[in-house]
């Protein structure tokens, strides 16, 4: 059971996002920050879901489009978008999503397994299902969301 009140030993935070109309959640312990939307400078021959770069604080920062990257379109960014900067290994990069949900505790036999549907894709980008009041929350496996290489050769 997930419960934003209760907290136990084996329990641990995520944050809940919107993209599109679905909700999507990260480990707490990933996200670095929560800014606004900056326009981005765009790279030349970049894959699509790298919207380009911002300066954080003297910092080049890539910033991917969380609805390209999962499948679901192309964002339209505007000031009612959030960049949620988040660190995978070494690499800190910003997910372009809709808006902010939630900080939800999470108790590890609550998470659901995602069903086989017959895509690998799913499997490598949705590590768990959340059930909460109804719906259902995908968890995110980061380290596949955020392409180390293509971040990687922007922030060189």
């Amino acid at each position: 059971m997930i419960n934003s009140a209760r907290t136990t030993a084996c329990a641990s935070e995520v944050i809940s996002f919107c993209v599109g109309t679905q909700e999507f959640c990260v480990d707490i312990m990933a996200v670095r920050e929560i800014r606004g939307w900056t326009p981005a400078t765009p790279m030349p021959h970049a894959p699509a879901y790298l919207l380009g770069v911002i300066d954080l604080r003297g910092a080049v920062l890539p910033i991917f489009d969380l609805a390209e990257r999962l499948g679901l379109g192309v964002s339209q960014p505007n000031k009612n978008n959030v960049i949620i900067v988040v660190q995978v290994g070494i690499l800190v990069a910003g997910l372009l999503v809709d808006g902010m949900r939630d900080i939800l505790t999470v108790v590890p036999d609550s998470v659901q397994p995602v069903p086989d549907i017959g895509s690998d894709d799913v499997h490598r980008f949705v590590s768990g299902l959340l059930p909460i009041d109804g719906r259902l929350v995908s968890l995110l496996e980061l380290d596949h969301v955020v392409p180390g290489e293509a971040a990687a050769a922007v922030a060189a």
